[in-house]
């Protein structure tokens, strides 16, 4: 059968071609929803320069009586530029949010927090940050007032590394006791912070005090209380996959170390993470700091792994937040 149709009868199912294809691609050009589980919310100073990804891939020795070394790298392609201000870093860092359709859990000083929270509520899940560790940054009554506010949603980062101290320190109790009964998240750094952490930045801060079976007397006493292992427990990959197996709620993010180390040893960590099973309970996270580029980066190492499924991607970039924080997946939609 020979059908012969006219040009002009053409232009209506062109037109609701083009239609559906433009409707198409409007849809496709917006990035599926990200939870990004650790951001600082910061005073910028501007005196930071711009730094390349994976710059501990080569860490320098030295000798202590002379100047330290430097391991910032430089010598990149395309390094990222650290924001000049404050209010620069707000803009940048809301504004990569809103471009990669991320929503943050952010935590620091809180003026930024508010900051950042008054100019996108839908994309800043506040966190009380508890600048390196409980003891001494406010009382257990101050804490449960701030957290019966309503304004945090979750606590951390708590780092009591950094203060050589074991977050199963008793004087840390007080104030766990009463996230566990407000059914508050919490966020524990465990593992590495960089370079020369204990001669170099933080003279307090020990490597042995990173090990996740330090969190196993704090579970104990608190077993209601639902934690995350910031940076999982990095480099501690044995230690963080027993203590999950002994601990069914606990979960880990893999922030910091995912732009920070060698990319090799950063894919080499997350792949044992999920080929222990633990897939699931895998949190995407940044560690973002004056270099709002890092946002973008630290997607693309999940985005870019050969060794996740499609659905394991979604699940860490996505989905275990969602599950973790008690979240509604439609009102990302």
């Amino acid at each position: 059968m020979n059908i012969q149709t006219s040009p002009r009868a053409l232009i209506p199912s062109l037109a609701l071609f083009f239609g559906l294809a433009s409707t198409s691609l409007t849809v496709q050009s917006k990035p599926e929803p990200v939870i990004d589980v650790h951001v600082h919310a910061m005073q910028v100073n501007g005196k930071a320069g711009p730094m390349c990804p994976w710059f501990l891939t080569d860490m320098p020795g030295g000798d202590p009586h002379l100047p330290p070394p430097s391991f910032m790298n430089t010598q990149c392609e395309e390094p990222l530029v650290a924001a000049s201000s404050t209010e620069d870093y707000i803009e940048q860092a809301i504004s990569e949010a809103k471009r990669l359709n991320v929503t943050m859990v952010a935590s620091g000083d809180d003026t930024v927090l508010r900051a950042m929270h008054e100019a996108a509520p839908n994309r800043v899940i506040p966190s009380l940050g508890m600048a390196l560790s409980l003891t001494g940054d406010m009382s257990p009554e101050d804490f449960r007032e701030a957290l019966e506010s309503g304004f945090y949603k979750v606590v951390g980062e708590v780092a009591p590394q950094y203060r050589g101290m074991s977050p199963s320190d008793m004087s840390l109790a007080p104030y766990f006791a009463i996230a566990e009964e407000l059914k508050i998240p919490v966020a524990i750094h465990m593992g590495t912070g960089g370079n020369g952490m204990a001669n170099i930045t933080s003279p307090d801060y020990r490597a042995s005090l990173g090990n996740p079976f330090l969190l196993e007397d704090l579970l104990a006493r608190h077993p209601k209380l639902k934690i995350w292992v910031m940076h999982a427990g990095y480099p501690m990959a044995d230690e963080m996959i027993a203590l999950m197996g002994a601990h069914a709620y606990v979960y880990v993010d893999i922030a910091g170390m995912i732009w920070s180390y060698p990319l090799s040893e950063v894919n080499r960590y997350i792949e044992r993470m999920v080929s222990a099973g633990f897939g699931r309970r895998v949190l995407y996270g940044t560690d973002l700091l004056v270099w709002p580029g890092l946002m973008e980066t630290s997607i693309n190492v999940i985005k870019d792994a050969d060794y996740l499924t499609e659905k394991q991607k979604r699940d860490i970039l996505f989905n275990n937040a969602v599950r973790f924080f008690n979240l509604n997946a439609e009102d990302f939609k």
